[in-house]
Order: structure tokens, then sequence, then C-alpha cells
């Protein structure tokens, strides 16, 4: 039960970050969304050797984080429990790719350990974007900006339920395991058949809930399409910010710009 109501905090901690105001708060999430989608596909595109050139990518997140005021402790901890996920995925390139492809300090690095690295870069600098633009924009707000920008109605209204019913089914897992707990003692009352059974009966229970929501929803003139207060306007704000960025990620990604300043530095110096 503490993880779930854990969870459930720190689902609801991103809503309450979404609602402070700072100049990245106040931008439309039209321009934030097309923005981090900019950065998303720019990030992803690079080859799996590529580890360096993504590195200047850094700057879009930790910029908004700091403009947005958001604590870094927060982010650090999603980032460690999804983190596992990366590591399954390129844990094995070290074995299958052996080809030794740069020399650190006299060391030869294969090519599975930069892929390796690689992946994990990736995975973090895309966590950390989508975790900063719902925490600068607020999940309502995110579906709001993907119908808006032409993605069908249906779309963004099951996105919008299936975030609102996440909430419903956490509840509804706190009062059973809080009931069997009450009802239990020691280890009385576990294993995997009482598991299962509450599985089954938990999935009853939040489809009842969930028909009743419903029932109230249509009572209330639900037609489908959920309405939300509030207007968006572009501004000359708004439009500057997603071109500078992408105009950035762009040139980010034809120009090497760490080798570029390596050269230039090592010039200098020469």
């Amino acid at each position: 039960m503490p993880s779930i109501e854990s969870g459930l905090y720190e689902l609801g901690q991103l809503d309450s970050l979404a609602r402070r105001d700072t100049p990245i708060h106040r931008l439309d999430p039209r321009a934030k969304v097309l923005t981090t989608l900019v950065f998303l596909v720019c990030v992803v595109s690079f080859g799996k050797y590529d580890v360096l050139p993504m590195l200047p990518y850094l700057l879009f997140p930790v910029v908004l984080a700091s403009e947005g005021d958001l604590p870094w402790r927060f982010f650090a901890r999603k980032l460690l429990v999804v983190a596992p996920f990366a590591v399954v995925i390129g844990m094995f390139n070290p074995l299958l790719d052996r080809a030794v492809i740069l020399h650190l300090g006299g060391v030869g690095v294969s090519g599975g350990w930069v892929s390796f690295v690689s992946i994990l870069l990736r995975f973090g600098l895309t966590t950390v974007a989508a975790l900063v633009l719902i925490a600068t924009t607020g999940f309502v707000g995110v579906c709001m900006a993907i119908e808006r920008l032409g993605a069908p109605d249906v779309f963004a209204t099951q996105l919008l339920f299936l975030y609102r019913y996440i909430f419903v089914l956490g509840d509804e897992a706190m009062r059973m395991v809080r009931a069997r707990a009450l009802r239990s003692f020691g280890r009385r009352g576990t294993g995997v058949r009482v598991y299962g059974h509450m599985l089954g009966s938990l999935l009853l229970r939040t489809y009842d809930r969930a028909q009743r929501v419903y029932l109230a929803m249509l009572c209330r003139g639900f037609d489908g399409h959920v309405r939300i207060r509030g207007q968006l306007r572009l501004s000359a704000r708004d439009v500057a910010f997603t071109l500078g960025w992408s105009a950035a990620f762009v040139l980010f990604r034809l120009f090497d710009v760490p080798l570029m300043a390596g050269l230039l530095i090592t010039k200098v110096l020469s």
C-alpha cells in the first residue's frame, strides 16, 4: 500500500508543479508540445555509436527546469525508477558487439559499450524532457494542446480518461489492501491465490465505479467531448520559443558541436 500511495502522490505532484506561475508555465501548451516533439525526433535520430553529439541536448531540459523552478531530486527519483528498463535493453550490447572502435587512455572501448552508453543517454534525455513537459504544462494542458494541434478528439479524451482512472484504480487498490491488512494477522491472508482474488475483485470494483462515473457524466450532458476551461492563444513569445529551440535542435543534429568546440579550444590554446 505505501508504494501505491507514493505512486499516486508523485503523479499528483506533477499536477502541483504544473500549477506554478513561471515564464515557462505561462507559455502556450502547443508551443511546448511542438518543441518537445522536435527535441524527441532529433534525439532518437542519432546513430547507435553517437554519444558526445547528444550532450548539447541537455541544455533544453536543464534550462526549462531551471526557469520553471522544478526540483531536480524529483526527476532524479523518476529516472532511477525507470532506468532498469533502459539497462535491460542495452545490457547485452557489450557481449554482442566486441569490436573496438576507440581508445581512451590506451584502453580499447568496444562498440557494445559505446552503444550501451548511447542508449542510456538517449533514454535519460527523452524521459526528462517528457517529465519537464508535463511538470510545466500539466497532463490536461498536454491533452488540450494535442487536440488543438489536430489530433482526433477521441484520442485526447481517452488520454484524459486514462489519467483520471489511474487515480480511481489506485484508490480502490488502497481500500482493498487496507481491508485485507485489517482482517489478517501476520502472514495470514497472503499468497498468490489471495492476490489473484484481490486482482479480480479490483477489476470488478473499478469497472463498477467507472460505470457510475460515466452515468453521472451523461446526466450532466457529456457527449463524448471533454470541454476544458480556458483558451489557447499563441503569442510572439510562444512562436519565438518554438522556432528558437527547434532551430537549435536541428543545428545540434547537423553539426557535432562538442567536436567543433574541442577543435576551437585546441586551436586557441596552441
